[in-house]
């Protein structure tokens, strides 16, 4: 019986993923100061979709319920989205960008677009793409 190969954590997924994902926060931090990323994600998946019940909009940004109300709420203190009932269901909110949010988001894409090109700056076209077919693939499990 062959022994197992030593445990070297700079070879481990969960390590590298972390370290990468440090990287990338860092590059967003330096181009996007005024939202952190997951205020980012509700504003862009907003922009992208429309009107959304808060915890759909959670479930498609990857946040779990409490995070999700705490992201929205910071937003909606800033004029950024606003609530309202949902037309279906009196128990859920439904969330939509305001104009402030809508042109902060527009204005914040091309940066958006730059932190992801920086972020892959290290590979090859053809490295990136099979890298985020990869990531998508482990995210959707």
């Amino acid at each position: 019986m062959a022994a197992e190969p030593p445990y070297r954590l700079e070879r481990q997924a969960g390590f590298l993923l972390r370290k990468a994902n440090q990287r990338h926060l860092a590059i967003f931090a330096a181009a996007i100061d005024e939202l952190t990323p997951p205020q980012f994600a509700a504003l862009a998946r907003l922009h992208a979709d429309g009107p959304t019940a808060q915890n759909r909009l959670g479930q498609r940004v990857a946040m779990d319920a409490a995070t999700t109300k705490g992201v929205i709420d910071r937003l909606k203190a800033r004029g950024l989205v606003a609530l309202a009932a949902h037309p279906d269901d009196r128990r859920q909110r439904l969330v939509a960008l305001t104009e402030a949010g809508r042109a902060t988001v527009e204005r914040l894409l091309p940066a958006a677009r730059r932190i992801t090109a920086e972020t892959l700056a290290p590979l090859t076209g053809r490295e990136a793409a099979t890298l985020l077919r990869l990531l998508a693939k482990l995210a959707d499990g």
